[in-house]
């Protein structure tokens, strides 16, 4: 039986998972990390897109955050985010829309215009379109 660490994953709305895991695995600020039993404490940002968890059968989940943070203790991994979703409960029709409206925002910029949230929803909204195909090729 392989080494397990507990796992928690909030959103700002509610606990999206909690459990026993062999490793997570996420898009950090600094680049990919993957964390398992015995990881060194660790503290880093996280970019919006998928995080992969494999659990203590050996099962694997994928989550979609919109950012925030993962934190490692000796015996525990949390990852707090703004946004936190299951990845089969993701709607591709509607992150296509999420992106089509904030690549308009960037075209049509007018006096009033907050580049930098546009371009925030942007790239939240093309991390969802790829965790959705991600899930896509692994169940496919």
């Amino acid at each position: 039986m392989a080494m397990t660490v507990h796992c928690d994953i909030v959103s700002a709305e509610e606990e999206i998972f909690s459990g026993l895991v062999e490793m997570v695995i996420a898009a950090g600020t600094e680049g990919d990390v993957g964390i398992s039993y015995g990881h060194a404490p660790l503290l880093t940002g996280l970019k919006p897109g998928p995080v992969r968890v494999i659990k203590q059968d050996g099962s694997e989940e994928v989550f979609f955050v919109s950012g925030g943070y993962l934190e490692v203790q000796p015996y525990a991994v949390t990852l707090l985010a703004d946004t936190a979703l299951r990845a089969h409960d993701m709607d591709e029709a509607s992150a296509l829309e999420a992106k089509r409206e904030a690549e308009q925002a960037l075209a049509n910029q007018s006096s009033d215009f907050d580049y930098s949230r546009a371009s925030a929803q942007l790239a939240e909204a093309a991390a969802r379109l790829r965790t959705i195909q991600a899930m896509r090729k692994k169940s496919g």
